[in-house]
């Protein structure tokens, strides 16, 4: 058999017939060697018992080199059995693909199960499997299962109701204060699952991250997420409160960090909340101290803005709120809507009509309003922007009479 099967000139052929048995694949059909040698073709004639056959391509019946093994003697048990005794035996890759498969389809299937309920993140969790993302950190599916298992535990608690430091939610979730650390494996997995429910866009850099983490109620800490009021009518047993005080004397603006709302603000009345900066600037400028009070979530509202309009309604002030017709702002809109009871200032379906005869043309995807279905309709068939500055007249007017119109 070494002699007939076993030589160098007939490597290709075991090597063949070994892979084939390797993948589970049957010893049948053709195989074929482009380029062959003169003793190539030689050795394959003689294993056969045939005269050499002339040309570059060779080319053999597996089926005929079995019933020449089996039929000499020289290898009752058939090629296959040959192969093993010439060069060892043989792994089944077949089978350990198949159980390697089986474990991380185990291992993914915690954060794909967390992940289902929602469909943009169902396909972001089917997007990490494709582009073979956690097997580049993981390496294997045990360390996979722990990684994953941790991230679906993410996953479930995301949204952060109320908002917290990103270091508590950690150790409440994670057991580890320092599991989602920029650096941790962990990481980049979670903040792209954070991305996707807090319906941010792709991006990179300090204050993205910041963003994506506050879009799902999370502060990196108690101090860089911030929250701009004025003249809000607290009490002062607090040093938040006792600050406040002292600006709203002199109708200044006050910028309150998270870790100030760790005793909570207590204001009960009408409190206004605007998207835009310039809103609070005209108002503390035109009103000072006879604004009524004003906070200002500065876009995407941040960890401390929602902790504080949660501690207002918490004490019994009613909020109403207004922003930029456009559609970012609508997605604010619903944003708040969808986690506080509040109503809407000046931010209606007649308010845009009314208004919308300039503005720069309308971009982007459009947002159904959910507490106006009629102000979506009209954006889309007026198509312009009216940004909260365009208003801001008109809202001015309202913070100093305290009335509530276009609610």
């Amino acid at each position: 058999m070494e002699r007939l099967l076993g030589g160098p000139d007939l490597a290709w052929v075991r090597e063949r017939v070994r892979r084939r048995l390797e993948f589970g694949q049957p010893l049948t059909g053709s195989i074929t060697l482009n380029g062959a040698d003169e003793s190539q073709r030689l050795a394959l004639a003689r294993l056969l018992g045939r005269r050499a056959r002339s040309g570059a391509r060779l080319t053999v019946r597996l089926e005929a080199v079995d019933e020449t093994l089996r039929r000499s003697g020289v290898c009752p048990g058939g090629l296959g059995a040959a192969i093993v005794a010439l060069t060892g035996p043989v792994d089944d890759r077949a089978a350990t693909t198949a159980g390697l498969q089986s474990s991380w389809n185990e291992a993914f299937a915690p954060v794909e199960m967390a992940a289902a309920s929602c469909r943009g993140l169902a396909e972001w969790v089917a997007g990490l499997r494709a582009t073979g993302t956690v097997r580049r950190i993981a390496r294997d599916p045990e360390r996979a299962r722990d990684l994953l298992s941790r991230l679906a535990a993410v996953i479930a608690a995301l949204p952060a109701e109320p908002p917290e430091p990103i270091g508590r939610f950690a150790e409440r979730v994670l057991g580890s204060a320092h599991a989602l650390d920029l650096g941790e494996s962990l990481h980049g997995l979670a903040l792209g699952a954070a991305r996707v429910i807090g319906a941010e866009s792709d991006g990179s850099g300090a204050e993205w991250r910041r963003r994506v983490w506050a879009s799902v109620g999370l502060a990196l800490d108690e101090l860089s997420s911030t929250v701009l009021v004025l003249n809000l009518p607290t009490a002062s047993d607090t040093p938040a409160g006792r600050m406040l005080a002292g600006l709203r004397e002199a109708g200044e603006p006050a910028v309150i960090t998270l870790r100030q709302l760790r005793k909570p603000l207590r204001a009960t009345g009408v409190v206004s909340v605007c998207e835009n900066p310039v809103v609070v600037a005209q108002a503390a400028d035109r009103l000072g101290p006879a604004c009524g009070p004003l906070v200002c979530v500065g876009g995407q509202p941040g960890v401390a803005a929602m902790t504080l309009l949660r501690q207002l309604v918490a004490a019994g002030a009613t909020l109403r709120y207004h922003g930029d017709f456009d559609w970012p702002g609508i997605r604010i809109a619903n944003y708040l809507a969808a986690r506080l009871p509040l109503s809407h200032w000046r931010y209606d379906e007649t308010t845009y009509r009314r208004v919308s005869d300039v503005g720069a043309t309308l971009t982007g995807d459009p947002v159904e309003p959910t507490w106006d279905i009629g102000l979506g309709a009209a954006m889309r068939e007026l198509g312009r922007t009216v940004e909260e500055e365009r208003m801001v007249d008109e809202l001015i007017g309202d913070l100093v009479s305290g009335e509530s119109p276009g609610c």
